[in-house]
């Protein structure tokens, strides 16, 4: 079942041999009396010898703690285990090693607005802030929580959050009232940042009718402070003086007391953040991720496999409601500079993010897969427009990206780049699979499996297989496992998200195969694959090929439940002015049959204006599933578009 095909891209032996996680690799040889010959060789210790891999890990990168202790794991179980159960740290203090005048932040707004700070004026904003928030009361294992856009001022809120051992939590500005209500009411903030408007596709967007009703609705919150971003300082000021508990940031700050930055040392697994399920099938579940595991893991994963250092520009195209932006800001740990941006990525004009990229000179360019097939379907070519002499890494996540959204980015962007196409997620906050900058890269694959990460691909019998379909599962523990679900005291409801199905066992509910030269296909989520005849499908073996089809932009595909079996619908969203005929229908289902078998071509295919998805992009196939079976979805608050799920109630063409 695997791509055995040639490379799209291979890394030289010197370049290999450049990169941190060949440096890693002799590490480890010189410091265990190793001889690992290769990634193949150090992936396979770190799985089998876990905790000296951690502990390898932790002094490479060079953790920043006022005690490690000897003991590396103590409880090896999931859920539930403690590794370095001794260790005193905190979060902030790693982020904030470096404290020099290279640029740590850019922000860049859709308007045309640019800021950025050196690592020195970061430190001194941070150490301001903290000791505004100390003022206000805000303690060691306080919730504080940001409304807010990607910029400058999330990121200092989150590391002064921190610095006090407080516990960070986000989302975007452009969730209803009811998705902040979902999430932050579940828990309790003291304080609240939010921004007073932000800018999206050419609009500029008011938050403060929300705000108020937020104040109005979570009584624990003390204090909202009210950044500007669509206005000047003065007139946020003006335009906030009625709003109880509310103060403007640049007042907020002035007011307290002048303290130095002290860092509040934790326990390794003290809570640092929650983040939120899509929600989409309920309450969002808050889950709760601990200092220490998320800092490892994003070392681990910065240093080793994206290669990141100092002279890096790094960018992620991400909100603050998607654990991508978590994952972007640790990238101060290792000294780079971090691209902030927020707006529409086609505003004003498909390449936007490209100029970006020439006139900041980014090295990692993150993106989703979805980013990545609009900007084709668009027509863009970076490449022959743009000079990205810098960039040396493509990141791709969100969604399986298809052996064409590859071939566009060699083809159209840049040959020379190491694309990394990752997945994990929220729940991890971070990846079970992801790039190597020491592989080669196949059309369709993740290059590899974590480090650390004992991953494995099972079948319906619970036995691991290779070079075929099954669940993907982690079958050790791993430091960045949540360390529980808010608000879920005797931990069921954590238990029932991922051990239900094979107890000690960490399944993702991803359906995926592992490759023959160890690479990772990931087939779309287990709870939306296909089951006609009762052969399983991924959707994500279909979506790869609707997007061959030029008249098509977009698409979902769903099982129907259909005379005591199941048939395939796929919905499609067609380029303006098109109408789906008989031969365009005719065209999508050959294209379908010609490249995977007769059980994926759909037994219906229906054009819709629009298709659902989640505020961080995700298609939401199971919401479409639900209506077409006329089930409720419960929290249409998750959705940036929750008016196109009408568009699939009572169709007619179901009916027959």
């Amino acid at each position: 079942m695997s791509n055995q095909a040639q490379p799209l891209w291979q890394p030289s032996a010197e370049a290999v041999a450049a990169t941190q996680m060949d440096e890693f690799r002799r590490y480890v040889n010189d410091r265990y009396s190793q001889q690992l010959a290769d990634y193949g060789d150090l992936y396979q210790w770190s799985v089998e010898a876990r905790e000296d891999f951690w502990s390898a890990l932790w002094n490479f990168t060079g953790v920043v703690a006022s005690a490690r202790g000897d003991q590396v794991l103590g409880a090896d179980e999931m859920p539930g285990a403690e590794w370095f159960p001794d260790a005193k740290l905190n979060f902030a203090e790693n982020l904030l090693r470096y404290r020099d005048d290279r640029v740590a932040l850019i922000q860049r707004l859709e308007s045309g607005s640019r800021r950025q700070l050196t690592y020195a004026e970061l430190y001194q904003r941070v150490t301001e802030l903290a000791s505004a928030l100390a003022a206000a009361g805000v303690e060691k294992g306080d919730r504080v929580a940001g409304f807010m856009p990607n910029i400058i001022d999330t990121a200092v809120a989150m590391l002064a959050t921190t610095s006090l051992g407080a516990i960070w939590t986000s989302c975007s500005p452009d969730f209803g009232i009811n998705g902040v209500l979902d999430r932050f009411g579940q828990v309790e903030p003291k304080v609240l940042f939010a921004c007073e408007g932000y800018f999206y596709n050419g609009k500029t967007i008011d938050s403060l009718p929300r705000l108020e009703q937020i104040v109005a609705q979570i009584e624990s919150i003390k204090t909202m402070v009210v950044v500007p971003v669509a206005r000047s300082a003065e007139e946020t000021a003006a335009a906030i003086s009625a709003l109880p508990k509310a103060v403007a940031l640049q007042d907020f700050v002035a007011a307290a007391p002048a303290r130095e930055l002290s860092f509040e040392q934790t326990d390794f697994n003290h809570p640092l953040y929650i983040m939120y399920s899509s929600g989409t099938t309920g309450v969002p579940k808050c889950i709760v991720h601990g200092v220490g595991g998320t800092l490892l893991q994003h070392l681990k994963e910065h240093r080793l496999h994206t290669d990141i250092r100092r002279d890096d520009t790094l960018f992620y195209f991400t909100t603050c409601g998607w654990m991508m932006w978590n994952w972007l800001v640790s990238g101060l740990a290792c000294g780079a500079t971090l691209v902030l941006f927020d707006g529409s990525p086609f505003y004003p004009a498909a390449q936007t993010l490209w100029d970006m990229a020439d006139e900041e000179n980014i090295s990692v360019f993150g993106t989703s897969a979805k980013y990545l097939a609009a900007l084709e379907k668009a027509g863009c070519k970076p490449r022959e427009s743009h000079n990205l002499d810098k960039l040396r890494a493509v990141l791709s996540t969100g969604s399986p990206l298809a052996h064409e959204g590859f071939r566009y980015v060699y083809r159209d962007i840049k040959s020379d780049v190491c694309l990394s196409s990752i997945s994990g997620g929220t729940d991890i906050v971070s990846c079970f699979a992801l790039g190597n900058p020491a592989l080669p890269v196949y059309a369709g694959e993740l290059q590899c499996r974590g480090l650390g990460m004992a991953v494995e691909v099972w079948n319906d019998d619970g036995q691991p297989v290779l070079q075929d379909k099954g669940e993907l599962v982690c079958s050790k523990s791993f430091p960045c496992m949540p360390i529980g679900f808010w608000n879920d005291p005797d931990g069921s409801k954590y238990h029932s998200a991922y051990f239900e199905n094979w107890p000690g066992v960490w399944a993702h509910g991803d359906y995926a195969e592992i490759t023959g030269h160890g690479g990772v296909i990931i087939y779309g989520r287990s709870d939306a694959v296909l089951n006609p005849g009762g052969v399983r499908i991924g959707t994500a073996e279909i979506y790869r090929q609707v997007e061959k089809v030029e008249e098509v932009l977009d698409s979902v595909c769903i099982g129907q439940e259909w005379r005591d079996d199941v048939r395939v619908v796929l919905f499609v969203v067609l380029r303006q002015g098109l109408e789906l005929d008989d031969d365009l229908t005719q065209k999508i289902r050959t294209t379908i049959r010609a490249n995977t078998t007769p059980r994926h071509v759909p037994a219906k295919v229906i054009q819709v204006a629009d298709i659902p998805r989640t505020i961080s992009g995700k298609i939401v196939e199971l919401a479409v599933r639900n209506v077409v079976h006329g089930k409720p979805v419960k929290n249409q608050e998750a959705l940036a578009n929750p008016e196109a799920l009408k568009l699939f109630e009572n169709l007619e063409q179901l009916a027959d």
